[in-house]
């Protein structure tokens, strides 16, 4: 999705009817909500009436699927921006990072073992990003 947003972008003369990326990645989620709704609707369509009636009666149900909705739209928002200033690699490498970061931050704020599969795990993305925030000034030595 980040790289076809890019091409998108640098496609001449869709960058002026557009506008911003802001505005691209609104559209693209725009339209991906629209064509999902045929799906939705014959796979989970005959609990609608539950999920309606849960959500008004449910203020956590109600107030955690917002926060959901807005928090993710605005980390995508952010995605499509840094994709926008660097490239696909360098986010894609970015995201493990902060996968990384995350399942570590977590593990201890819940205090939660890191045994060795974990720390492995984390280990390898951790060197993966090193290594590829540092490749480049390895390989300009070698010549």
């Amino acid at each position: 999705k980040g790289n076809e947003n890019k091409k998108l972008m640098e496609t001449e003369g869709v960058r002026d009817r557009i506008g911003s990326v802001g505005n691209q990645f609104a559209l693209t989620t725009l339209l991906g909500f629209l064509m999902s709704i045929p799906v939705v609707l014959i796979k989970e369509g005959h609990k609608l009436g539950q999920f309606v009636e849960l959500f008004k009666t449910s203020p956590a149900v109600s107030a955690n699927l917002i926060a959901s909705g807005l928090y993710f739209y605005g980390y995508n928002e952010l995605s499509t921006m840094t994709l926008k200033k660097t490239g696909a690699v360098t986010q894609s490498v970015a995201n493990t990072a902060k996968r990384v970061i995350v399942i570590v931050g977590v593990a201890i704020v819940l205090g939660e073992s890191l045994d060795p599969i974990k720390l492995l795990g984390c280990s390898i993305g951790i060197g993966g990003v090193l290594l590829y925030s540092i490749i480049d000034q390895l390989l300009a030595k070698k010549d």
